[in-house]
């Protein structure tokens, strides 16, 4: 199917379940209930897109690769839970039933042939891995700088990293050695933002961070808090002690970070 039948097949779709929505809003029932099951995959599908597009207008083949060739990035993005089976079953099951619709980005590891390192769609190549299947990627030879860029804006045009996943990538970037505008590049932001973003992710052990997870629903505001009332004498020892609960470690990421919150002292202004 070319490009242009696939977005004719998204419109026609879309523009059915407009129409049943519609409907349903007069009071009528919607038919088709399988309809809106499909139209969500179509949806996710055409708002995703445009990462094929540009791979595919560079002028780029797109391969299959083995998943076992591939090697991590040497800058992290996303805590480790974010691969789990559980936190990858969406996507895992879409490529079971559609195959790999969107194409990850990989370079050469130089020296190695045949060896590649991922640049981005990391946990669609966690879910190729689990279904035993080869990952579809472009190859593009890029400098490390290049490299972390592309990463970092991919998760950001699709704004899938957390807040405080942002800091950490920002903090990993500064560890490695990376310049200031590469950083910035790679996030979509400001100077100011990024020193912000480094400030707090540096302020909390990282164990800490990753006791607590990505914490989607958590903003900007709560992490300065957060990160205030650590500051404060003796938090490191209670927020410590706390993390080996179990109701801490049963809890959702979110509530991890509303209670380990709570047991910190106010801190100062």
């Amino acid at each position: 199917m070319s490009r242009k039948d696939s977005k004719g097949m998204f419109a026609a779709v879309l523009g059915q379940l407009g129409e049943e929505s519609s409907e349903e809003s007069l009071g009528r029932r919607t038919s088709s209930p399988h309809l809106m099951k499909v139209a969500a995959g179509v949806r996710q599908m055409q708002e995703r897109s445009d990462i094929a597009d540009k791979l595919l207008k560079s002028g780029e083949q797109i391969i299959e690769l083995d998943p076992d060739r591939i090697r991590p990035s040497s800058i992290t993005d996303r805590y480790d839970d974010a691969y789990e089976i559980s936190a990858i079953a969406e996507i895992t099951e879409s490529m079971r039933e559609r195959g790999q619709i969107v194409p990850g980005l990989v370079r050469p590891v130089q020296g190695k042939d045949g060896e590649f390192q991922i640049v981005y769609g990391r946990r669609r190549l966690a879910a190729a891995k689990q279904l035993g299947i080869p990952f579809k990627a472009a190859v593009r030879e890029l400098n490390d700088e290049q490299a972390v860029i592309f990463q970092g804006e991919e998760n950001t045009a699709r704004e899938d990293l957390s807040y405080i996943e942002k800091c950490a990538f920002a903090l990993a970037q500064q560890e490695a050695g990376y310049k200031r505008d590469t950083i910035c590049a790679s996030l979509s932001t400001g100077k100011s933002h990024v020193s912000e973003m480094i400030k707090i992710a540096s302020s909390v052990d990282k164990e800490i961070l990753q006791s607590i997870g990505k914490a989607p629903g958590i903003g900007r505001g709560r992490w300065q808090e957060f990160s205030n009332r650590y500051s404060v004498e003796g938090s490191l020892a209670r927020a410590f002690d706390f993390t080996h609960k179990s109701k801490f470690r049963e809890a959702t990421s979110d509530d991890r970070f509303i209670m380990l919150l709570e047991t910190l002292p106010a801190g100062t202004n």
